[in-house]
């Protein structure tokens, strides 16, 4: 016998043995209980269908995701099962059947060198195998777990990673066609034990790397909380049995009642959960959101709260508590996760017991007295204590108080008061603005990762800006190690959809992307949900969006060509230099376009200090400041000098004379363009407020409510894109003009 270190081999699930098996027993044919995939399957966006990024409207107890933990084994590879139905007609119904029965006498391939006889390169097989390093020991370890693809007469190995770790080419035709459980073969100076064949469709939606990889590592806060030994008999000498202490939560009923009209009730735990979270036997009762929230929910609302209520109680993912919610802006986030924390620390499906205690939100710091507003608006101040930290309200207050619930702290302040923070006990987490976490190296993602609290929710209006990398730290933070390793989710999900998404992909690239990134969608389709504007369409005015194209001036022009005819910008065109000029170039360009002035400044600025960033910005420059009058001064600068400075002081003179009573948003990237515009408006007697990096957290909300309030006279709201698309909702505006765009274009999206 082989002893086996494969992780498919040691899980230590009783049903996972190898069992007897009589001699005269036939094989099992390889396709046996193989599902094939769907060839109708769409990719991510459901055409028709509001919720178009992976929003999949699963049943938890029909798609769940069955992943292995600490203290479930029998849950142990037993596959993800996906329903067509529930998975937004994107999903995956095939599961992968390992077989790991060994057979006597196991055959031996060899290598043939010089073979003549040749063989389809599109007829390939896949097949779950177990290696080693070759050796002559009699007892061998294998030392992991592999997909064996062959194609043709060659091999190649592939270990649960995604990585080539061995190939080999020139094996026998007639030998290779016999391959079955229990056959051997040499690669690459590996020996190849095959355990069991895999389906196409698993290969290609890469399931059969996530099915074969072992359990993920138990984190020190659930080492932690497993109780230590006790004592059976301990029990006996107590006055009280288990029938005494449950007897208070035999006759306990739900907090509202579940049969109340219009009443909105979460889903009931099904007989895995209470396994898995009931070990004491309590009564199951009905979680009944508060009518008083219900009567002022919409109806993907109450969808949201039901979603991200089954995802942090573990019903959606066995054993995983984490979600994202997605929407867009506008459809009331906020509203959602008040409502959930309210249920959470009111009520539970076990005997009625509150389930979270307490709960800290982190957000940006010119939203933290937003939420504080909004839970007074929904809850009142009587209802549930919370906490807002700033100048006058420091944590160590909370920490010695027992009254508040609720923590709401900005991500600044949360990176100075990590230690007092790590001493209280978080029952949930929300991130709000959460795709800031994009990046997990930062200190800011690292220290949300060290607060030992399961129940995590990001709350974004962009889950994905860039790359599929962020997209994985996000996952990764809300449910750790889902996914696998980062190595292996850039090779068997980003590599491959975008390699079939580059205009130079083959047809083969494209089934394979198209497939991986199915199989991505319906995975964290079970704990993300994003509903796009059109929800909400039918409840609001319609929305009329303009793209204004204005004519340069004069001096804009003139400049204009004298920069094309720049070195560093030919140079760039033609693709001779590295990435800084051209992002010098764009930039130049930028300033330009919104006005002259603007370039003027950045030339002289960099005159008198002599800091130029390389020769290829000190000859973009050459020359410009001769294209200006002698006696220019960029602070006396005119309207005319600016095509679209004049087409924005008509709008504005526009939308002033004919609805007087609207107000205007007017956003740009740069503080240095909004000091221009906040120029022109006191020029044209235009009243205004203005909100940028520049103004304290401490007074952005009153500036914002300022602005919302019907009395309020000012007629233009002056905004830094960066430092207002986080969240405010400025409802006293029904015009939105970009003055500019963002090299991101999530950064306007969010701003609109």
């Amino acid at each position: 016998m082989r002893r086996s270190a494969a992780p498919s081999q040691l899980q230590g699930n009783p049903l996972k043995k190898l069992k007897f098996i009589p001699p005269a027993r036939s094989n099992p044919s390889p396709d046996e209980g193989i599902t094939k995939m769907s060839p109708d399957v769409k990719l991510i966006e459901v055409v028709g269908s509001p919720n178009t990024f992976l929003q999949l409207k699963s049943n938890p107890r029909i798609c769940s995701l069955n992943l292995p933990t600490e203290g479930s084994a029998r849950e142990i590879n037993h596959g993800c099962n996906y329903s067509e139905k529930h998975c937004s007609e994107a999903s995956v119904t095939a599961t992968l059947d390992l077989r790991h029965t060994v057979h006597s006498d196991p055959k031996e391939i060899t290598v043939s060198k010089g073979q003549e006889e040749e063989e389809p390169d599109s007829l390939v097989k896949y097949f779950s195998v177990v290696w080693c390093k070759a050796s002559k020991k009699k007892h061998k370890k294998w030392e992991g777990d592999a997909v064996l693809i062959v194609k043709g007469k060659s091999f190649t190995l592939k270990d649960l990673e995604g990585k080539d770790i061995g190939r080999g080419m020139a094996y026998k035709l007639k030998e290779l066609e016999k391959i079955e459980e229990g056959h051997r073969v040499m690669i690459g100076g590996k020996e190849v034990e095959v355990m069991g064949i895999i389906s196409p469709d698993d290969f290609n939606s890469g399931r059969c790397f996530q099915l074969g990889r072992g359990s993920p590592a138990i984190s020190s806060s659930s080492q932690a909380a497993k109780k230590c030994f006790s004592n059976p008999f301990k029990s006996v000498c107590k006055p009280s049995s288990k029938e005494n202490r449950l007897g208070g939560f035999q006759d306990c009923k739900p907090r509202h009642d579940p049969h109340a009209p219009n009443s909105l009730v979460m889903s009931r735990p099904d007989n895995n959960h209470q396994w898995m979270f009931n070990k004491k036997g309590f009564p199951v009762v009905d979680v009944v959101i508060d009518p008083h929230l219900v009567y002022h929910l919409r109806p993907h609302q109450k969808e949201g709260i039901m979603f991200l209520y089954e995802c942090v109680m573990g019903m959606r993912v066995n054993g995983r508590c984490g979600a994202i919610l997605a929407d867009e802006m506008g459809l009331g986030k906020t509203l959602q996760c008040i409502s959930l924390i309210w249920t959470l620390q009111c009520q539970g499906p076990y005997g009625g017991k509150p389930v979270v205690k307490k709960t800290l939100i982190v957000t940006p710091g010119s939203l933290v007295n937003n939420w504080r507003k909004e839970f007074q608006k929904w809850l009142g101040s009587e209802r549930i204590k919370i906490f807002p930290v700033d100048q006058d309200h420091k944590v160590e207050e909370f920490t010695r108080s027992p009254f508040y619930s609720v923590l709401i702290i900005s991500y600044e302040m949360l990176l100075r008061s990590l230690d007092q923070i790590k001493n209280v006990k978080f029952g949930l987490l929300i991130c709000d603005e959460g795709h800031r976490l994009k990046n997990s190296a930062i200190k800011t993602t690292a220290a949300l990762i060290s607060l030992s609290c399961e129940k995590r929710v990001i709350l974004t209006g962009t889950p994905v800006q860039n790359d599929l990398q962020e997209f994985f730290a996000l996952i990764d933070f809300v449910n750790p190690g889902i996914l696998g390793s980062l190595s292996f989710y850039r090779r068997v999900y980003e590599e491959p959809i975008i390699i079939s998404r580059q205009p130079s992909a083959s047809e083969e690239e494209k089934k394979l992307g198209e497939k991986r990134a199915v199989e991505l969608t319906c995975l964290t389709g079970l704990f993300i949900l994003r509903r796009t504007q059109e929800v909400i369409n039918k409840y609001l005015p319609p929305k009329i969006e303009n793209v204004v194209f204005c004519r340069p001036g004069a001096l804009q022009i003139e400049l204009y060509r004298k920069l094309l005819n720049s070195q560093a910008v030919r140079f760039c065109l033609q693709g001779l230099l590295g990435n800084s000029p051209h992002l010098i170039c764009i930039g130049a360009l930028k300033k330009l376009c919104n006005h002259p002035c603007l370039l003027f400044k950045s030339i002289k600025e960099r005159e008198c200090s002599s800091t130029w960033d390389g020769k290829e910005e000190k000859s973009l420059y050459e020359g410009l400041v001769d294209v200006f009058p002698a006696d220019y001064n960029p602070l006396m600068f005119t309207e005319e000098e600016s095509g679209k400075l004049q087409v924005l002081l008509k709008l504005l003179a526009v939308i002033h004379e004919l609805r007087p009573t609207e107000k205007v948003v007017l956003v740009s990237n740069y503080t240095q363009t909004l000091d221009i515009l906040q120029e022109v408006c006191k020029r044209h007697g235009y009243t205004y407020t203005r909100l940028d990096g520049q103004t304290p957290v401490s007074q952005r909300q009153q500036i914002v409510d300022s602005f919302n309030s019907k009395y309020s006279s000012d007629f233009i709201f002056l905004l830094s894109s960066k430092a207002g698309g986080v969240g405010l909702n400025l409802i006293g505006g029904s015009h939105l003009i970009l003055y500019d765009i963002d090299w991101n274009p999530a950064t306007d999206i969010q701003v609109q």
